[in-house]
């Protein structure tokens, strides 16, 4: 299994914090679309690492186009020499057409055509395959050699989408090179519905399981102290409440029966009462959702529940000391 970790947000830090992390044994440093661009700070993780991969996870597709997304892939990759990872996700209707003030369509065959149209792009500028990319959402026929970046040693970056529902997880299997699978999911849900999806997107695409990469991070709800565990508690039930408000993620609670809890946090969320979704997460959800427990017992449960299909997983577990991170991204490897 291999580590990821969040890179830090402030970019004055990124120097010396993607050098620990390196030294600490992760295996990729990750950006999110946050209150920050995920790609700009990539540059600064790769100028100051050598081995460790370098992505983002995620950055919002259709906030960009195809073009836009390839150059920023290659530009990061060609500097990087073949680190870079890709990840991308649709966001939600609200988001794109209010805050990003993008078109919105069909998000999983438009997330297909736009990977399908930065390979065509990526074809033309590596191998020299004519551009005449024609579809519902994208179209790009046009590429001249000033326009073709000469930098071309270390070729695409890997490409990753992140999916909650079948169809979109279905067109990771078919397109992509890896599925980030959201937080809010369960071990049913996955076994249910991620990964026969993927089986069937990877039947497309004949390919086969050994050619993907599936990275998931559950939950994790621990602590050093009581003090530490109870806010870390909190955190975990107020971040499950707020996904599951979402009408698209019904499904991940409706595999346990809790579907009916949807419509409620839906309808709390529009009234601004955020302490009161936050309250209806128990116990019982919280340990279905994800792992908690003593920070000694949390690989041996991550393990077990998940590694059989998890390739990669968040050693980020900023509850303990550093040395004893050291520890538990080990004994995950192992």
């Amino acid at each position: 299994m291999k580590i990821d970790g969040h890179l830090t947000p402030d970019w004055r830090m990124i120097p010396d914090h993607v050098k620990k992390m390196e030294a600490q044994g992760f295996d990729r440093v990750g950006t999110a679309e946050m209150n920050h661009d995920p790609f700009m700070p990539l540059l600064l993780a790769a100028e100051h690492s050598e081995k460790i991969e370098v992505g983002t996870g995620i950055a919002v597709a259709f906030a960009r186009s195809p073009m836009i997304l390839a150059n920023l892939g290659h530009d990061l990759n060609a500097y990087s020499k073949g680190r870079m990872v890709m990840g991308l996700g649709s966001q939600i209707r609200p988001h794109i057409t209010k805050r990003f003030s993008m078109p919105w369509g069909a998000p999983a065959p438009q997330m297909k055509e736009l990977v399908q149209a930065m390979r065509a792009i990526w074809a033309n500028w590596y191998e020299g395959e004519p551009l005449r990319f024609e579809g519902k959402y994208y179209n790009h026929t046009l590429m001249t050699p000033a326009f073709t970046p000469e930098d071309k040693e270390y070729g695409a970056p890997k490409v990753t989408l992140a999916a909650v529902g079948p169809i979109m997880t279905e067109v990771a299997g078919e397109v992509a090179d890896g599925l980030i699978i959201h937080p809010f999911s369960n071990e049913k849900y996955i076994r249910e519905v991620t990964l026969p999806a993927i089986e069937r997107g990877l039947a497309k695409s004949g390919r086969s399981r050994e050619d993907f990469e599936i990275a998931y991070t559950p939950f994790i709800v621990s602590g050093k102290d009581e003090e530490t565990f109870e806010k870390v508690k909190l955190e975990a039930k107020n971040r499950i409440a707020f996904y599951g408000s979402t009408p698209a993620y019904k499904n991940v609670l409706g595999v346990h029966g809790w579907g009916d809890m949807q419509f409620e946090l839906n309808k709390l969320s529009k009234e601004g009462r955020w302490a009161e979704m936050g309250e209806m997460i128990t116990d019982d959800i919280l340990n279905v959702m994800g792992v908690m427990g003593e920070p000694s017992s949390l690989v041996a449960e991550i393990k077990s529940r998940y590694g059989d299909f998890t390739d990669r997983t968040s050693g980020g577990f900023n509850f303990v000391d550093a040395e004893e991170r050291v520890g538990m991204i080990a004994e995950l490897r192992a």
